[in-house]
């Protein structure tokens, strides 16, 4: 097409001219011409009139020949033109219509052939090229009546078609012209403009015409479209609606236009016009007779047409009406290819002014219908270019009318979905034949119109309350491809998921489009195993799923960024339509109940209040469950018919059916109401029900002619009988009118209906069937669906349209999970650099969403999906780790493991852990479930040497900071340990995490691995996880409990769970109950204690949330700690320290104090061997705990204090420190350690250093007399001694604490005295020499002393000291077990106890206040014990000791007038006389005469004595028996 952008140079005159030449040279080419016979007639009415003569019309009937007269006419009109312009400087002051009338004149004339009128349509183009025709020439709109009905009306005589196609292209050029790129388009009218586009849109439909010709007609009549559509953007639409309407008689001729696919070639001539069918061809009515004169009826057609009014809103519509009837699928006049064309040409008007369209009510409700019912059913066209150019122009309609179309689109992205959506899986045979059920439940009944059946089975699996949506045959190949692409056209738009939330999804009426595509979309990236396109296909589909989807995530991410768009006040409130999705959600599960069993659902819509909430005088409970069942669209029909019909509810059907408004209906529309509520049921009784409801309701509302209410029960009946009669196809013979008439003879009150009456029963029902609801199908169940969609649009309201972040939340909290599960799926099954790409900024936009909304499920989510990718879990990690080779990479020892080798080929691995930690670095607070993930990669991390050195630490409380050790010896616990700490110990069994074992082989890593492994650090550093390590102090409370959690739940599994786990696996193997015993022990495993260890570190640096940790820190340690045998030495170690380290911040805790001594007790009951193994560890735990003196403050709990340091006694370097902590407690610059209240725990733990030093004994062994007595200043036997020492002088204490307490002197001798007596006394005869003297001595002095406290007038005291402290202490020294300790030390030993049972029995008893005390059993006692003293060591030392201080012990008790000998004048008591027979007898068996030497008697007169049975001679007192 020529451009006139740039003008022409040459004057107007001389393009006229040289187009007159060009054209009359063509001409005389031409036979008809070539003579120069032509000459002019007397014709011309301007020579007539000037020379005063009349001009009278020629008699056709006298000429010689009609055609030559023609043929010089044609001819004469362009001599005659060229005279009127030589004489003529400025042609703009002629009239258009003479200047161009001679070339309109050839154009239409039949005699004219190709190539002259393809001259005359150049001549035309030229003009406008030039602005010959122009906005300012005179007469314009006249000549462009003229043009319009030249071009419209075109005839000449055909020749070959190549040519005849060139004028016809020429045609379109000038209509173009005119139209498009003049200044004379505006001026054209309605009538001209339906002229042109009918005849371009007629070329570009003619099938026998060339593809070339036609696509450019098509092209033309495109371009034309834009530019007259483009007009509704200046229009007034109020103006032009209301011409439209005023506009009874157009000036010139009927707007009409037609399209016909054929084209007529009759004869030699070609037709445009033919099969045009416009009221506008009056003009070419002189064309058909070739008599008359083409110039004068130009000349006449010009004065006797006035100017038309320029083009506007009824030529758009016409054109709009005739394109949308050519998409009409039903009819068969026109073809596909008529239907692609239209389908353009429409999506060119719809770009053009969709925008406005809806302005024009005219225009908008053409569009909405029947436009989209058209485009709709072209949507499931099988001809591809059909369906593209359909998909196009859904778009576009959508794109610029979305607001007016909410149910239309609601309708078209169903029905996408259903064809996009995978089949079905097959089901068994039903006895509905070829109707399966559809995946994907969702089709209100009449609500939303389907594309299709539907199926009234009911699908309640999901809970879904809606009939299975109709099977739809499934979109395949490009098919697929098409609708995907337009279906994310679609969406793609920032607000289209809100918009599509907000319009269906919160809409209770409508469908949850939101939700459907989401889930279709998640799907859609998943492989579909119904799929036969190609694999470029098939990955396209699964790129456009997830794209859609990830642009969906990032206009939400952009709108939580703050770019949004505020809520319009004139929208509906979003709180009201957040309560509708609310409601909605109730109403589907209450729908879904009633479908499943209406009781139930009627239970359940009572529970929520959505029946009989609303209850009042007006309204009762019957009332307003009918109003519910009447209004919901979601119930079953035919559960709900038969639910209504039932005898119970009667009430209710007369209150449903009361529902409904007959007034002034007929009765055949009343029933079609009614019946397309619900479905009628099959039984007659339950027909008989609703039929008389609805004649008394239907009476009631005073229908016309109908006299009775029987009558009207009749005729209903007869409505049903009728409407099957006149549809159901197995019937053959349908009933006519009169056949009806019979039938209702006499039924109205004895009279007949009037015939008028029944014929509009009657063709009401053979028109239009009652169609009851699910019995919807094909072609009626169509149009029944969009007769329903156009109803509920009426009430619908607007589509809103509003990039709002409002709803945000709630719609991520909908589909979180499966879009999250998409977006995994694709970034571990996809290899598009882009699309991994994309997959990875979801995710981090994920993780982003989840922390805005506050929603760490979302956070969890993501962090399991990525982990997954990561392959850095495992689920089967081993508790022995090998002996990997660590080689040297520029200056650093890296361990080439397993892991590291695999994941360093891994490189969509690699990306997923960098952009999972990348993404949970700063995003902790969001973790809750996550963090099992997170530190389950940190173990696999640590067994294979690849965490930073930070995370491989454990902190000690001796040896300061040390590294986890990755492997164990072979035993799992060493013998208690002699020296060293803890360290010592470790390097004795255990190697440190990246040091090479000599013993061991090792394989050697080839480069390759090594290059693994490096590439796998590179990650590992990317991945900053010692930043992360180091953020989960800065923890909130909630995330920091989630991550502590699920440490402890890792942690519980390697140890708890395992050790169970595999003590059942052999005792099920080996048939005994030896595993559960306490013997299997679990190997050393590196993983549990790096866990710990991390568990513990974390707690520790985050102390302020103790609270929150400690339970669950301690279950764990108690576990371990509870069955400490059964796992290794290290782990148990790491778990006291823990343990103790935690005990230190509790200490800090008031609320927590407590929880120190429960965990002090848990210490204290470790068996000895690991109690032992950890001793180091307790006492500096306990050492640090106590260095805050206010965490002690009662006697359990210092009772708890020393039972923990007691097990440390024992152990060669723990035993010092523990000493010292005692020590400190009654040293005189610390006097307020020493409290009553742990003044018998300190006896205790001091007993247990003497204890220690007696352990420290050797037993005598074979070959050995005599045992080894280590030397006075071996560390136990000096701490031994050193506690004796302390035991003793802690008498210092008593009357202070006697004193401050108030006590009496029985409390202040069982408090304090008696237990130091008593510890004094057992550790008399401890098998340390030098301990066991010391001990004697101190009980000596403490029995003896000054300050020894007790109740002189109780004599249970007393007896107490002696049966509880001598008395025991005498007999143990008397045991043959005792005496082997130390033989050669022993009979000191017992030397000194006689000598203390000696002096203790005569401080005690042998006083002179006392003479009174029966002491003969106690006194009984002492001599039995010293006569085993005497007869045990036989030595004549003892023999000597034990003489002398028996002597003394007598001689005291003979001065306190105790032992009393017998005199002349007897003048003792019973009690003196019976002690001393019982004395005298019993120092005869082991001193004989003893007694007589000590205390002489005097002589008696007594008969001699009789010898004692058994009795020996008696022994010198001066010389020990010898044996």
């Amino acid at each position: 097409m020529t451009s006139p952008a740039i003008s022409c140079q040459v004057s107007k005159k001389h393009v006229l001219l040289s187009e007159i030449l060009a054209v009359t040279s063509v001409m005389r080419k031409n036979s008809r011409w070539a003579s120069g016979a032509h000459t002019l007639t007397a014709r011309d009415s301007a020579l007539a009139r000037d020379l005063g003569l009349r001009r009278s019309t020629p008699n056709t009937n006298i000429q010689k020949n009609g055609r030559l007269s023609q043929e010089a006419d044609l001819m004469g009109g362009f001599q005659q033109l060229k005279r009127t312009i030589w004489d003529v400087d400025d042609i703009d002051a002629l009239p258009l219509p003479a200047l161009i009338g001679p070339f309109f004149a050839l154009i239409r004339s039949p005699l004219s052939n190709g190539p002259i009128t393809s001259a005359a349509l150049s001549a035309l183009h030229s003009f406008f090229v030039c602005n010959l025709i122009s906005a300012t020439s005179l007469s314009l709109e006249l000549a462009l009546v003229e043009l319009s009905s030249t071009v419209s009306h075109c005839k000449f005589e055909a020749s070959d078609s190549s040519g005849d196609e060139v004028v016809l292209l020429k045609i379109m050029t000038v209509i173009h012209d005119c139209i498009v790129t003049s200044s004379v388009g505006p001026f054209l009218g309605d009538v001209e403009i339906c002229e042109m586009l009918e005849t371009v849109l007629t070329t570009a439909c003619q099938m026998r015409l060339s593809e070339i010709l036609r696509r450019s007609a098509e092209s033309t009549m495109v371009s034309i479209v834009r530019t007259i559509f483009g007009r509704l953007h200046t229009l007034n639409p109020t103006a032009e609606e209301a011409r439209l309407l005023n506009e009874e008689e157009p000036q010139h001729g009927e707007i009409s236009m037609s399209v016909s696919a054929n084209v007529t070639d009759t004869g030699d001539s070609l037709q445009v016009s033919e099969g045009l069918t416009s009221s506008t061809q009056h003009h070419a009515a002189s064309l058909e007779d070739p008599e008359r004169s083409t110039a004068s009826e130009v000349e006449g057609s010009s004065h006797a047409l006035s100017p038309p009014r320029p083009y506007g809103l009824p030529a758009l519509l016409e054109l709009l009406r005739v394109l949308v009837n050519i998409l009409d699928p039903n009819d068969q006049v026109h073809t596909d290819s008529t239907r692609l064309t239209a389908l353009g040409i429409l999506n060119a008007a719809v770009e053009t002014s969709g925008t406005v369209m809806s302005d024009y009510p005219s225009l908008s409700a053409l569009i909405l219908d029947p436009g989209c019912k058209y485009l709709f059913q072209l949507a499931r066209s099988d001809n591809s270019l059909v369906l593209q150019a359909a998909l196009r122009t859904i778009t576009t309609v959508f794109q610029t009318m979305r607001k007016h179309l909410k149910l239309q689109q609601e309708l078209f992205l169903a029905f996408s979905i259903d064809r996009l959506a995978a089949p079905p899986q097959s089901k068994p045979i039903s006895s509905k034949k070829n109707n399966p059920t559809s995946p994907r439940p969702s089709t209100p009944a009449t609500g939303t119109p389907i594309l299709g059946p539907v199926d009234t089975e009911l699908e309640l699996d999901k809970g879904s309350p809606v009939p299975s949506r109709p099977p739809v045959q499934p979109a395949r190949g490009d098919t697929r491809d098409l609708m995907l692409e337009t279906l994310s056209q679609l969406c793609r738009h920032p607000s289209s998921m809100v918009d599509l939330y907000v319009n269906y999804d919160c809409d209770i009426n409508c469908e949850n489009l939101f939700e459907r595509l989401i889930e279709f979309l998640t799907k859609g990236v998943y492989p579909w195993q119904y799929s036969s396109a190609s694999d470029a296909q098939y990955l396209h589909s699964q790129y456009l799923c997830l794209d859609l989807l990830l642009a969906f995530v990032d206009d939400m991410t952009a709108r939580a960024e703050g770019r949004s768009e505020p809520w319009p006040s004139d929208f509906i409130l979003p709180d009201s339509l957040i309560q509708d999705k609310s409601r909605k959600k109730l109403v589907l599960t209450g729908a879904a109940r009633f479908n499943s069993k209406p009781k139930i659902g009627v239970a359940f819509l009572e529970e929520n209040k959505l029946i009989y909430s609303d209850l009042s005088p007006e309204v009762s409970r019957t009332r307003s469950l009918a109003i519910f069942l009447k209004s919901c669209t979601r119930l079953d029909k035919r559960l709900l018919g038969d639910y209504i019909s039932k005898p119970d509810n009667l009430e209710l059907l007369k209150e449903f059916i009361g529902l409904f408004d007959f007034k002034d209906k007929p009765i055949a529309d009343a029933m079609r109401e009614m019946l397309e509520t619900f479905r009628l049921p099959g039984e007659s009784q339950q027909i008989a029900r609703i039929t008389e409801t609805f004649a008394s309701i239907y009476f009631a509302s005073g229908p016309a002619e109908i006299k009775t209410e029987d009558a009207v029960y009749v005729l209903a009946y007869s409505v049903i009988m009728l409407n099957t009669d006149q549809h159901n196809p197995q019937i053959r013979k349908r009933m006519s009118i009169e056949d009806y008439q019979r039938n209702l003879r006499g039924v109205n009150d004895g009279t007949n209906f009037s015939p008028e009456f029944l014929q509009s029963v009657y063709d009401s029902i053979r028109k239009r069937e009652i169609v009851m609801p699910e019995e919807h199908t094909g072609q009626l169940g169509f149009e029944y669906a969009w007769k329903e969609l156009l109803t509920r649009s009426r009430q619908s309201g607007p589509f809103l349209m509003c990039n709002s972040a409002l709803f945000d939340l709630d719609m991520f909290k909908t589909i979180w999970k499966p879009l999250i599960s998409a977006i995994a799926y694709a970034f571990i099954s996809f290899d598009d650099d882009y699309v991994i790409q994309r997959a990875i900024s979801g995710f981090r936009q994920c993780a982003t969403l989840a922390g805005h909304f506050h929603l760490p499920d979302v956070f969890d989510f993501v962090v399991v999906s990525l982990s997954q990718a990561t392959s850095l879990l495992s689920e089967n990690l081993p508790t022995q780790v090998p002996n990997y080779p660590v080689v040297e990479v520029e200056g650093q020892s890296v361990t080439v493991s397993s892991l590291s080798v695999k994941f360093g080929t891994n490189f969509k691995g690699q990306l997923a852990a960098v952009v999972l930690f990348n993404i949970v670095n700063g995003n902790g607070n969001a973790l809750r479930e996550g963090w099992t993930q997170i530190f389950e990669m940190f173990q696999n991390l640590f067994l294979h040497s690849l965490l930073p050195t930070r995370m491989l630490q454990m902190e000690d409380f001796l040896g300061g900071v040390t590294m986890i050790p990755l492997r164990g010896g072979q035993h799992s616990r060493p013998a208690p340990r002699s020296d060293g700490g803890l360290l010592s110990t470790l390097s004795s069994y255990l190697m440190t995490p990246y040091g090479a074992s000599s013993e061991n082989l090792v394989p050697e890593a080839t480069d390759t691995e090594v290059e693994s492994t490096m590439c796998t650090i590179d990650c590992i550093t990317s991945c900053r996880l010692d930043e992360l390590y180091a953020q989960t102090i800065q923890l909130d409370s909630e995330a920091l409990v989630a991550a502590i959690r699920a440490l402890e739940a890792l942690a519980h599994e390697r140890t708890i769970t395992k050790w169970k786990q595999e003590s059942d696996e052999l005792t099920t193997a080996f048939n005994t109950s030896s595993a559960g015993d306490g013997t299997f022990t679990l190997p050393y495993d590196p993983a549990s204690v790096f866990l710990l260890e991390t568990m513990v570190s974390i707690t520790c640096q985050t102390s302020r949330y103790i609270e929150d940790l400690w339970p669950i820190l301690f279950e764990h340690l108690s576990a371990l700690l509870s069955a400490s045998t059964h796992y290794s030495v290290l782990l148990i170690e790491r778990a006291v320290v823990a343990l103790l380290r935690l005990c230190l911040i509790l200490a800090q805790k008031k609320t927590l104090r407590d929880q120190v001594y429960v965990s002090l007790d848990l210490i204290a009951g470790l068996p000895p061997i690991v109690a032992n193994s950890v001793a180091e560890q307790i006492v500096a735990g306990v050492t640090l705990i106590l260095q805050n003196r206010d965490i002690v403050s009662s006697q359990t709990e210092w009772n708890l204090v020393f039972a923990a340091l007691r097990s440390t006694t024992s152990h060669p370097e723990a035993a010092r420190s523990t000493f010292d902590l005692v020590l400190s407690f009654v040293t005189d610059g610390q006097p307020q350690w020493m409290t009553p209240d742990n003044f018998n725990g300190l006896i205790t733990i001091l007993d247990e250093f003497a204890n220690s030093a007696g352990q420290s004994i050797m037993v005598p062994q074979k070959g050995r007399r005599v045992p080894s007595q280590p030397p006075p200043n071996a560390p136990p036997i000096e701490r031994g001694r050193r506690s004796i020492d302390i035991i003793y002088d802690m008498k210092r204490f008593i009357a202070p604490f006697a004193e401050s307490a108030g006590l009496q002197t029985g409390q202040v001798w069982r408090q304090y005295c008696l237990p130091l007596a008593l510890s004094l006394g057992k550790q008399s005869t401890n098998p340390s020499r030098l301990v066991r003297h010391t001990a004697i001595s101190q009980l000596q002095r403490l029995l003896l002393g000054p300050r020894f406290v007790y109740d002189e007038n109780d004599h249970g005291q007393v007896e107490e000291i002696f049966n509880s402290i001598i008395f025991p202490l005498v007999d143990e020294l008397l045991k043959p077990q005792v005496q082997q300790f130390d033989p050669q030390g022993i009979s000191e030993t017992r030397l000194r106890a006689s000598a203390l049972l000696c002096k203790a029995f005569m401080h005690f008893e042998v006083r002179e206040d006392r003479t009174k005390s029966d002491i003969r059993i106690l006194w009984i006692e002492i001599l039995d014990l010293l006569d085993r003293l005497i007869n045990a060591g036989k030595t004549e030392q003892l023999y000597e000791a034990v003489s002398e201080s028996l002597k003394n012990v007598v001689l005291v008790m003979n001065a306190a007038n105790i032992l009393v000998p017998p005199s002349q004048e007897d003048q003792r008591d019973e009690h003196q006389r019976t002690l001393w027979t019982t004395t005298q007898a019993r120092l005869e068996r082991f001193l004989p005469g003893f007694l007589t030497e000590v205390i002489p008697t005097p002589q008696l007169q007594l008969p001699p004595p009789t010898p004692v049975p058994g009795s020996t001679s008696a022994v010198p007192a001066t010389a020990p028996s010898t044996v």
